[in-house]
């Protein structure tokens, strides 16, 4: 080790001596490094570049300006070169620095090159491991490149910080001017003032066991198990996303109850034939042929979105949480009913065997497999290929499960992506 780690090390030693026993652990020889010069020089490290070569105090400095000045407490996550750290704390206001390791290899190679003194013996500094943690926190400020260098153990916390970064932007299609949006909540209101509040169904079931099911691809091994289960008297209550209600007729197996949200689906998705003693749970988002194709009984409901506001004031509905994908809604409404016991089913959110979805081809249902650049882990422990929104989707899931201590959630399978906070159900996990 050099001289510079031996001064930075008695530091973070004598403040956080658990955290330096466990530095020492980290194998520096995993990082591949480049060292890139400009102004400033930098690394680059498997090929991303950690910081500015030409200005790295510039950069700090507005990266700092992002966060409020009137907070007492900020995040960092990730460390970089200990910059955005240094700036930060030459705010007089703040009292509490938290600064989140991204990737402990990452970090013990900088701390043999550069003195880091400087911010880690400020008594304001807490420094922790991110993965140790089971959600972010704000404010905060993600250092770009330790996003994507962030390493296994931090990933949990990595999805969650890029969900976070992205969400106003996901949001930009549900603006609540938007001419398309308004036109459709007219198109529907007439539905959703003839049918029932979605109110109606909480409480109907107490204590009693509920399977969810979504479309991926573990969905396919379950079809023979839930047709007899289906059969049993008694038996769960069958609550089915808009997708998935398809592949399960397909292989006779009839949902109790099946929920909708997105203006996107039409009957070529989720036709109406023999929906006749089969319950539809929607938002007004819904395409309105889709809901007057609808046979059986219709309940619509609202969210939270800014695009509710004026509806929820006019016509008051129940609202159901909606966190980027139809398994949200579901997955509420079954807890809303009065579910203790909630089995997942085809609640992937990867493409494990290569697949996207269950009864549907490849690209059906949005992009293919072949443009899947991201991943999750899956039940077994391994990297799983997926897609940026559905690490999102399964965030959102994730914290929903741990807002909801009361309600047993068992996954049915160990191929799609682990979801914290569930356990596996062994009747169809072998």
């Amino acid at each position: 080790m050099s001289e510079c780690f031996e001064d930075n090390a008695q530091v973070i030693q004598r403040r956080w001596p658990s955290l330096y026993a466990r530095l020492k652990t980290e194998d520096r020889l995993a990082v591949e490094v480049d060292l890139i010069e400009g102004r400033d020089s930098t690394l680059c490290v498997g090929g991303i570049q950690l910081t500015s070569r030409h200005g790295r105090l510039r950069e700090a400095r507005l990266q700092a300006a992002s966060l409020p000045l009137d907070k007492p407490q900020l995040h960092v996550y990730g460390t970089g070169f200990g910059d955005l750290p240094a700036v930060l704390l030459e705010r007089a206001g703040l009292e509490k620095l938290y600064v989140h390791i991204l990737n402990g290899a990452l970090f013990l190679l900088v701390l043999e090159l550069i003195d880091q003194r400087q911010w880690l013996g400020d008594p304001r500094v807490q420094l922790l491991y991110a993965g140790d943690l089971s959600d972010i926190f704000t404010p905060f400020f993600a250092l770009p490149a330790e996003m994507l260098l962030a390493d296994d153990h931090s990933a949990k916390i990595r999805d969650r910080l890029v969900s976070e970064v992205h969400l106003s932007f996901n949001n930009r299609d549900f603006d609540p001017q938007s001419p398309v949006i308004l036109q459709r909540l007219q198109d529907t209101l007439g539905l959703l003032l003839a049918d029932d509040d979605v109110a109606r169904l909480f409480g109907t079931c107490p204590g009693r066991e509920v399977y969810v099911i979504a479309t991926g691809p573990s969905l396919e091994g379950n079809f023979e198990r839930l047709a007899a289960v289906r059969n049993q008297s008694p038996r769960p209550l069958f609550i089915c996303v808009d997708t998935a209600y398809k592949p399960l007729r397909e292989h006779g197996i009839k949902p109790d109850l099946v929920v909708s949200i997105d203006q996107r689906i039409s009957v070529l998705h989720l036709p109406g034939d023999a929906s006749e003693d089969i319950a539809l749970v929607y938002l007004p988002l819904s395409d309105p042929q889709m809901l007057n194709a609808w046979k059986g009984k219709r309940y619509g409901g609202y969210s939270a979105s800014p695009i509710y506001a004026t509806l929820r004031e006019q016509h008051p509905r129940a609202q159901l949480n909606v966190g980027g994908s139809v398994i949200h809604p579901a997955v509420d409404l079954a807890v809303k009913m009065g579910a203790q016991r909630i089995t997942l089913f085809g609640a992937d959110f990867a493409f494990p065997m290569n697949r996207t979805h269950t009864g549907w081809n490849d690209g059906d249902l949005g992009p293919p497999v072949s443009q899947a650049r991201y991943w999750v882990h899956d039940g077994h422990g391994q990297k799983v290929k997926t897609q940026l929104n559905f690490r999102g989707y399964l965030c959102e899931l994730e914290r929903y499960i741990a807002r909801h201590p009361q309600v047993l959630f068992l996954n049915s399978s160990r191929a799609g992506a682990m979801i914290a906070g569930t356990q596996f159900n062994q009747d169809f996990v072998r």
